[in-house]
Order: C-alpha cells, then sequence, then structure tokens
C-alpha cells in the first residue's frame, strides 16, 4: 500500500515562496507519477503540476505556470512543489496524489489510487 504525506505548507505573504514535500512510502516512488492538487476554500479541487516516473516530465495547470517546479527525488522517496511569488490566490489545501496508470496525463481525481491528507497553504499579509 503506497502512502503519500504531504508538508511543508504554512503561511507565507504575497510574492513570498514555500517548498511543499510529498514523502513516498510503501514502494518506491519510481514507479509512480505524482501529481499535486489544491483545494481552495469554497472551490472545487483542481490539478496544479504533475512530475512523470523518472522525473524527467513535468506539467503545470496554468495558474502556475513560471512560478511552481516540480521536482522528484527517487533516492529519497520524495517529490517537492516549489512555489514562488505566490499570491492570495493560491491559498489552498494542498495534496499529492498517485494516478493509476502511473503516466501524466488529465487532472483526473478519479484517477488517482493514492492521496494524501493535504497541508494547507495561507498566503496572506
Amino acid at each position: 500500500q503506497l502512502q503519500l504525506v504531504e508538508s511543508g505548507g504554512g503561511l507565507v505573504q504575497p510574492g513570498g515562496s514555500l517548498r511543499l514535500s510529498c514523502a513516498v512510502s510503501g514502494y518506491t516512488a519510481a514507479y509512480y507519477a505524482i501529481m499535486w492538487f489544491r483545494q481552495a476554500p469554497g472551490k472545487e479541487r483542481e490539478g496544479v503540476s504533475c512530475i512523470s516516473r523518472s522525473g524527467g516530465s513535468t506539467n503545470y495547470a496554468d495558474s502556475v505556470k513560471g512560478r511552481f517546479i516540480i521536482s522528484k527525488d527517487n533516492a529519497n522517496n520524495t517529490v517537492y512543489l516549489q512555489m514562488n511569488n505566490l499570491k492570495p490566490e493560491d491559498t489552498a489545501v494542498y495534496y499529492c496524489a498517485a494516478p493509476s496508470p502511473p503516466y501524466c496525463s488529465a487532472y483526473v481525481e478519479s484517477d488517482m489510487d493514492y492521496w494524501g491528507k493535504g497541508t494547507l497553504v495561507i498566503v496572506s499579509s
């Protein structure tokens, strides 16, 4: 059973940065693509970014492109989401998830086999 645990959330001022981590356990991260989703208060969950099994391919939602960077350390079974130039509209609970089949494609919640419990990011002055 794959387990995903997010960390790194917190309160940050607009324009600031945070790095989220998704620790993968139960199986090696190299066998899974990993996606980040987020859910803002009163809104539906949306896909943010995805990284392939090898870490060699990534994609981003238009709303975060150029500001967020996803990376993967397969040796340490951890996926990171570096978030720069944060805006108040980035405020949300951020989740990592593993899709089945294990490829980056559309951000479809029903395609996710595993989810973490989320970490809260608040962007506010």
